[in-house]
Parts: C-alpha cells; sequence; structure tokens
C-alpha cells in the first residue's frame, strides 16, 4: 500500500468501520470504542502521509473503478484540501478521544450508535474534502448532513426540535446545490472539477452558468451557515451532546468554506467570482454583517454554550471576508483561518463539554471559582479565548492580521474597521466569562459555592483538551512556516 491509495482509503475504512460497530456492539460494546479509535488514527496518519505526499510529489488523482475522467469519480488531493483534509482527521481523533466519557455519562445505551454516527459524519466530511466531482460532492454532504441530524437529535431537552430545523435548512442547502450541479450538467455535460475548470472559461456569458453558481453559493451558505442563513446553527450547536457539539462547532463549517473556496476560485475561474459578477463584493457586505451580528448577539447570551455559538457565525464571516476580498492576503487569512478557527472552536466547545461532565453549570454568572477547581481546563479556555481575540502569540492573530491586509490590499477600511471592532467586541465577551471564573469567588451575591469535590475531567477529556490550546498557541508561532510550506501551495495561480 502506498500514498497513491490513501485518498480512498481514507473514506472507506472509516465508512466500513461505522457499519462494523453495530455489528460488534451486538457482541462486544466495549470494542465499538477502540475500533472507532482505530480507525480514526488510521485516516489521521494517512492524512499526514498524503499531504507530505502531495507536498514533495504534487498532486495525487485517484480513479475509482479504473474508469477515466469526466466519466468516472476521481478523488483529488492537491495542497489546499491536503490541509483541510488534516484537519478534519486530526481534531475528528481528539474529539473521539473524549467521546467515550461523555457518551457514557448522556446516553450509554445509545454509545453503539453514537459511534456509529460519530463515523458516518466524519466519513462524510473526509469525502466532502477529498472528492474531484461535483455530484459526489453532493453524495458526501448528504452523508456528513444526515449523521449530523441523527447526532444533534441526542442531545438535551430541545434537541430534536433543533435537529428538525436543522434538517429543513440543510434539506434547502442541499437540494440549492443539487440544482447548481444539474443546470452546470446541462451546460457542460460534465461534473468533474478539473474538467469544469477548462469548460466553463468559454461558457461564462451564459445564463444557465450564471444560474448554476448562484445556486452554489446560496446552497453553500446555507451549509456553511453564513449570515442571514445561520438561523439554524445557534440551537443546533447549543442543544447537541457535548461530544458532538465539540466535533461539529469545528469542521461542518470549515469544511463548508473549503467547498465555498473550492467552487467559487477553482471549478469556475476567479476573476468570473471577483471581476465578472459582483459576487465577492457582495460576499463582503455579507462577511461584514456576519462578524457584527455574530458578536452583538453574542454579548447578549447568558448561556455559554450558546454565546459561543454566536461566536462561530462570526469566525464564519472572517473566513468569507478573506475570500470576498479577492486577493492573496485575505485568500491567505481565510485558508489559514479554517486551521485556526477549527482548532479555537473545538477547544472552547470542548471546555464546555469538559466542565458540563464535571457538573458544572453553563450559565456564565455561575462560573465563580471555577480555576480553583479545574485550573488547566479554566487556563484552557483563557488561551482558546485569547487566541478568538487575536491576541499574539495565538494563532488566532495570524491568520486576523493576514485578513487586515487584504482589506489594505482591497482599500476595504470599512471592513478593516470592523475586523478591528470585532476584536474588542470578543474582548468584551471573553474577559467577561474569565473575570467570572478567576476573579469572583462562589459565595459573591449569594451564590453557594460548590463543594469540593469538582476537579478537572477525566484524563481522556482533558488531554486533548490541553492539545489542542497547545496547538493554539504552537501554530501561532509556526504559522509562517504553515503559510510558506503548504497555504501558499494552496492559493489558486490567479492571486500569484
Amino acid at each position: 500500500m502506498n500514498e497513491i491509495s490513501f485518498p480512498i482509503l481514507i473514506i472507506v475504512v472509516p465508512l466500513i468501520s461505522a457499519f462494523f460497530i453495530i455489528l460488534v456492539g451486538l457482541l462486544r460494546r466495549d470494542l465499538c470504542y477502540p475500533l472507532m479509535i482505530l480507525t480514526l488514527s488510521f485516516s489521521t496518519l494517512s492524512s499526514i502521509s498524503v499531504l507530505k505526499e502531495v507536498l514533495w510529489g504534487g498532486t495525487i488523482h485517484y480513479r475509482l473503478g479504473g474508469w477515466l475522467p469526466p466519466w468516472g469519480i476521481e478523488y483529488v488531493i492537491d495542497p489546499l484540501n491536503g490541509f483541510v483534509l488534516l484537519i478534519v482527521s486530526a481534531i475528528s481523533l481528539l474529539i473521539g478521544i473524549t467521546s467515550k466519557r461523555m457518551v457514557e455519562r448522556e446516553f450509554p445505551e445509545k454509545a453503539t450508535f453514537f459511534y456509529c454516527l460519530f463515523l458516518l459524519q466524519v466519513t462524510g466530511l473526509l469525502g466532502i474534502v477529498v472528492t474531484g466531482d461535483l455530484f459526489n460532492l453532493y453524495v458526501f454532504l448528504e452523508i456528513a448532513s444526515i449523521a449530523g441530524y441523527a447526532l444533534i437529535a441526542l442531545g438535551e431537552d430541545g434537541a430534536p426540535f433543533a435537529s428538525f430545523n436543522y434538517m429543513i435548512y440543510g434539506t434547502v442547502g442541499a437540494c440549492f446545490y443539487l440544482l447548481g450541479v444539474g443546470y452546470l450538467y446541462i451546460a457542460t455535460g460534465s461534473l468533474n472539477m478539473a474538467d469544469l475548470a477548462q469548460i466553463l472559461p468559454s461558457l461564462l456569458s451564459s445564463k444557465v452558468v450564471l444560474i448554476a453558481f448562484a445556486f452554489f453559493m446560496v446552497g453553500i451558505a446555507i451549509k456553511m451557515a453564513l449570515f442571514p442563513l445561520h438561523v439554524w446553527l445557534p440551537d443546533a450547536y447549543t442543544y447537541a451532546p457535548s461530544a458532538v457539539s465539540s466535533l461539529v462547532a469545528p469542521l461542518t463549517t470549515k469544511v463548508g468554506a473549503y467547498v465555498m473556496i473550492r467552487v467559487a476560485l477553482t471549478v469556475f475561474p476567479p476573476a468570473f467570482f471577483i471581476e465578472t459578477l459582483p459576487a465577492a463584493l457582495m460576499l463582503r457586505w455579507i462577511a461584514n454583517g456576519a462578524i457584527l451580528f455574530g458578536c452583538i448577539l453574542a454579548l447578549a447570551q447568558k448561556d455559554l454554550k450558546r454565546m459561543l455559538g454566536y461566536v462561530l457565525i462570526a469566525e464564519i464571516g472572517y473566513i468569507a471576508l478573506g475570500v470576498g476580498f479577492g486577493n492573496r492576503n485575505g485568500l491567505t487569512g481565510a485558508i489559514l483561518h479554517i486551521l485556526n478557527d477549527a482548532l479555537m472552536m473545538a477547544c472552547l466547545f470542548l471546555f464546555v463539554g469538559a466542565i458540563t461532565y464535571q457538573g458544572w453549570p453553563r450559565k456564565m454568572d455561575q462560573l465563580r471559582g471555577l480555576h480553583r477547581k479545574m485550573p488547566l481546563t479554566a487556563a484552557a479556555f483563557v488561551i482558546a479565548g485569547l487566541s478568538v481575540i487575536g491576541v499574539p502569540p495565538t494563532c488566532g492573530f495570524f491568520s486576523k492580521w493576514y485578513l487586515v491586509l487584504g482589506a489594505i490590499d482591497s482599500k476595504e477600511w470599512l471592513s478593516m474597521a470592523i475586523l478591528l471592532a470585532s476584536s474588542l467586541f470578543n474582548a468584551i465577551l471573553f474577559f467577561r466569562v474569565i473575570e467570572k471564573a478567576y476573579f469572583e469567588s462562589g459565595k459573591e451575591h449569594g451564590m453557594v459555592q460548590r463543594t469540593m469535590e469538582i476537579k478537572e475531567s477525566p484524563l481522556t477529556i482533558l488531554l486533548p483538551l490541553l492539545v489542542l490550546t497547545a496547538g493554539v498557541l504552537s501554530l501561532g508561532l509556526f504559522s509562517g512556516k504553515i503559510i510558506s510550506g503548504i497555504i501558499r501551495f494552496a492559493i489558486p495561480v490567479y492571486f500569484k
């Protein structure tokens, strides 16, 4: 087995394991968790190997069934999706490790089905990233979505309705995307991304192609929860089980952002998105609204998990804004923020999972004295929060720095002001929580001090949280190498 086989194995192994877990669960339920971790470990190691091969030897192509593209389905890994592939597989592994304790606490009788759905969710996300075929991308999009609906429905009171709401919006988004696929196939007779990139430049005056592009953008925007099509996200991520929100919050929206970059800037010519249509301009205005809306609504929340949901809406706005700038620095910031925000959101949502596992409430007013009982967990929140604010040397600073440079290059002074103002909003948000956790005792304001039995969460939760926190710090210091070694190769030639 060599690196050329990994594109298909990265998908097939978790897909087969997801169904195999059901059979294993009927005989030995205790083997389901190790099987899931083994599968996710394989995907992570394969992703590392594939990314190294792509950076050293160029783009990898894998043709399913021996059929030549554009007739057959082709899996293609280049620096852009190789980078995202590693993000998805590595974070899935870390969150998968934490899931055992949380599942045993929240719904132990459904553990087997949870592990099956968890792997299906990861399979769908990996498939979206790997495939080089637009219709095959739709198939994986639906695999990830259906698994996500079921996982979210396992949560607390309100989760079934939130999942149903998510399903309605997700189905509408999928229909828009599929309509785009259909119109594009009518115009070109092909669904292979590389083939379409060759055909479309001569068809850009076609109204069919224009309608297809519009359907793609709206469908993708719904899937990535881009304002104002975000309304499914706050409830879904608030009521989802801890292990589920820790998985879908950092990854689902980032994979959606990857699809936007892939379709808008590599399938369609970048000039079509930036110059021919006002699409880049519209995206910038929408992204500005997303950042302001997310930050302001987050200020109004008292539930920590719901607050993070609105912070995530603003973070999606950062990525969209970088794409909308239509220049090299902006796109560099957008791609780097896919990595940084995935780490930050995984760390923050896992923090919420860790404290709720230990019986701590999610209400921000009730976090007094948290640092005394769970000092390492509280420190992880502080570091991730500083990164969201954009304080150096955390990773969040560097992607926002490139976004500011992109705004300067585009002479988008309003966008730059909004980027800077959002850091102030985030500072207010996170220092409000930090003040409660560090500087107010549990006896203040008539609150009963929590019992001393509360301590750090188990190692299977704490260690992945600390690994993510270390990533937030260390990847900030290595941002220059990530950009020069990976991201600069992931940017389309149009921007070079």
